[in-house]
Order: structure tokens, then C-alpha cells, then sequence
């Protein structure tokens, strides 16, 4: 797939070092590599550390354990066996274009776009059910913690003890640092976890992924601790309304920009669009952030395969926040929703210590 892609593209060599590319291509998941691919042949350059595990790992490529630095024996077998060398600027870091250019200067040419992620676009089958999985431990991880949540505990204790269960339940490590914001904190859409104490009234917003064989997961919940106000409620109603909208809007074809709108123009008739800042979701797998990118007017439109996240929410400075978010995958007939896990409105009564969902 990738060498016909070049060839389409006149791409005669291609230096690759982002790590998940790395893994997509040939299997290797070691913290030190380059892959060398040349229309004939590929050769995975790493370090004498990784001599047993690439040899386990590594598929559809020639190994070589460097002798000093990876990148450097890469670029010089590019060097000896190519014209010219694209790589991808976005993930080159100015010492190694240093590197780069000290072997053969002129001959490394920066991608004009992306090649890899675009290729990492739609998932295979494999992929996908990799992905389902590993959508399913968070969606039983939320499962779990809920009852555990108690008005006082701290919101680093909370992601905590969900960290700690992730790895119970076979989680290789979380995908992103884990977001629990409570009180008016929950106002912050990245409010990392801090010593703020869970709240006897309010709203918890817990946004959190594992890593399962690779592939990450990628979910938020927001619930309310006490009893809520009709403003809260209704505001979370209407959240509610607008991912479910944006859910149903998800199908081939369908431009991104549009499945944006679709959760925009909910909130929008709630009078709640303003609180609404930042893009409606985001591209999922080997890493937690991919394309596409759904967000307004972006023109992407849909494949089966893709899986994307789909997570509006409204931030009301100082007061509250409420996000809901679920991956889905895009099918041949419209979506699939990958996180089934409720979404209905839940409530912790911080008195007796017990959970009540209601509709």
C-alpha cells in the first residue's frame, strides 16, 4: 500500500521516524527507530537494546542493529540507494534535519502533506476490532468507578484509583493524561486531575483512554453529584441532544465540517453554542489524536473504517462544565458507536453514598 502510494506520488525513497508509522508499517514498538523504504526493499535501523524484540516484532522489513545512531545509518543507506529521500516535516525535530542534512545534503525533500496518517485513515479489520476492544475496557472502567465516587475524595485520588484499575483490567497505560474536573473546574475543557475535593452539588466531567494492543480509547462522561439544578439538567439535556445529533449524522460521504454543525446547531437553538469552544472530535487509533479532524468547515468527508470521536460540551466560566463523548466507527450503512456505555443523566447522592441514574 505504502509503495504503490509512492510510486503514484514519484516518491523514489522515503526516510520514516515517527514512531506509530513506524509500528503501522512493520510491527516494531521500540522507543528508538527508522524505517528506510525504497521501492524494492525496507530496513528497520534500531539499537542493540531492541536486537531480540525487533527480530519478534518486525515484519515486511530487513533489520539492522546500528552500531551508533539509527537515524544516521538509515540516512546513509537512503544515501547510497536513492536520488533523493522525502520524509515528513511533521514529525522531524531540528536536530535530526541537522543529522539528516550532515549525510547527504539536499537530499532529504520535506512531504508537501502527510503521507503515512493519510494511509492510517481507515482502519482494517484487525484494526478495528483492536479499537472495539479496547473502546470496551473504558466503557467498563467507567462502569466501575462510578460507584466509587464519593463527595471529598480528591480529583487526584479519583484518577487514581481509575489508573490503577485501567492497569487491573489489562490496560497497557492510559492514551492521555486522565481529566477529572469537578465543581466549577469542570468549566475547564482540559481540567486535569488536581487536590480540588469532589463536590457535595455539582458536575464531575471524567475523560479518560487506555492503550490495548496498541490502539487507544477515547471516552467522556460527565455526572452530577447532589441534586441538580433545572439549569444543569436542562443544560445537560441539551448536550446530550447535540452529540446524539452529531452520532446521527455520521455516514460515508458526509463532509466532517457537517457532522460538526449537526451538534452545533442543537446547541445553537439552546442558546448554549457560545459555550461551545473547541472542535466536535478527532480521528482515533496507534495514537489518541489522528485525522480527520471533525471541526467546522473542514471538508473531510467520511470512509468506512474511519473511527473518529464525537464530544461537544459547553463551559460556563467559573460555574460548570458538561462534555459527553463516544468513538464510532464509520460503517458501509452510517456508524457504529464503540463506547457503549450509558449517557444517561446520573446523579451520586454524596449523603448516602449510592448512584442513581434517571432518565
Amino acid at each position: 500500500m505504502l509503495r504503490r502510494k509512492m510510486a503514484e506520488t514519484n516518491i523514489g525513497a522515503l526516510l520514516v521516524t515517527h514512531l506509530p508509522d513506524v509500528r503501522w508499517l512493520c510491527g516494531f514498538t521500540g522507543s528508538n527507530a527508522a524505517l528506510a523504504v525504497t521501492p524494492k526493499r525496507a530496513v528497520l535501523f534500531t539499537d542493540g537494546r531492541y536486537t531480540t524484540q525487533a527480530r519478534e516484532e518486525t515484519r515486511g522489513a530487513r533489520i539492522s542493529i546500528a552500531k551508533h545512531s539509527a537515524l544516521k545509518e538509515a540516512c546513509a543507506l537512503l544515501a547510497e540507494r536513492a536520488r533523493r529521500a522525502a520524509f515528513d516535516p511533521q514529525h522531524t525535530t531540528v536536530a535530526e534535519l541537522d543529522l539528516m542534512r550532515s549525510v547527504k545534503r539536499g537530499f532529504f525533500v520535506p512531504l508537501p502533506s502527510p503521507l503515512i496518517a493519510t494511509l492510517r485513515l481507515v482502519k482494517d479489520a484487525g484494526e478495528l476490532i483492536r479499537t472495539e476492544r479496547a473502546a470496551e475496557l473504558g466503557c467498563s472502567l467507567f462502569q466501575e468507578i462510578v460507584p466509587r465516587m464519593r463527595s471529598g475524595m480528591t480529583e487526584i485520588a479519583l484518577a487514581a484509583e481509575l489508573e490503577f484499575l485501567a492497569r487491573g483490567m489489562g490496560a497497557e497505560g492510559m492514551s492521555f493524561e486522565t481529566i477529572v474536573a469537578s465543581g466549577p473546574r469542570s468549566a475547564l475543557p482540559h481540567g486535569h486531575a488536581t487536590t480540588a475535593r469532589l463536590p457535595r452539588n455539582g458536575f464531575v466531567t471524567l475523560d479518560f483512554g487506555v492503550i490495548l494492543n496498541g490502539y487507544c480509547s477515547d471516552m467522556t462522561r460527565t455526572v452530577h453529584m447532589g441534586r441538580a439544578s433545572r439549569e444543569e439538567r436542562a443544560a445537560y439535556d441539551a448536550v446530550l441532544q447535540a452529540q446524539t445529533a452529531a452520532v446521527d449524522a455520521v455516514r460515508p460521504g458526509v463532509a466532517c465540517g457537517e457532522v460538526d454543525e449537526a451538534a452545533r446547531s442543537v446547541l445553537r437553538k439552546a442558546g448554549l453554542a457560545r459555550y461551545f469552544t473547541h472542535s466536535t472530535g478527532h480521528g482515533v487509533g496507534l495514537e489518541i489524536h489522528e485525522q480527520p479532524r471533525v471541526a467546522a468547515r473542514q471538508e473531510a468527508r467520511l470512509v468506512p473504517g474511519m473511527v473518529i470521536t464525537i464530544e461537544p460540551g459547553i463551559y460556563l466560566p467559573g460555574r460548570f462544565g458538561i462534555r459527553i463523548e463516544d468513538m464510532v466507527a464509520v460503517t458501509p450503512s452510517g456508524a457504529r458507536v464503540l463506547t457503549q456505555v450509558t449517557k444517561d443523566w446520573m446523579e451520586i447522592d454524596a449523603g448516602e453514598d449510592r448512584t442513581r441514574a434517571k432518565r
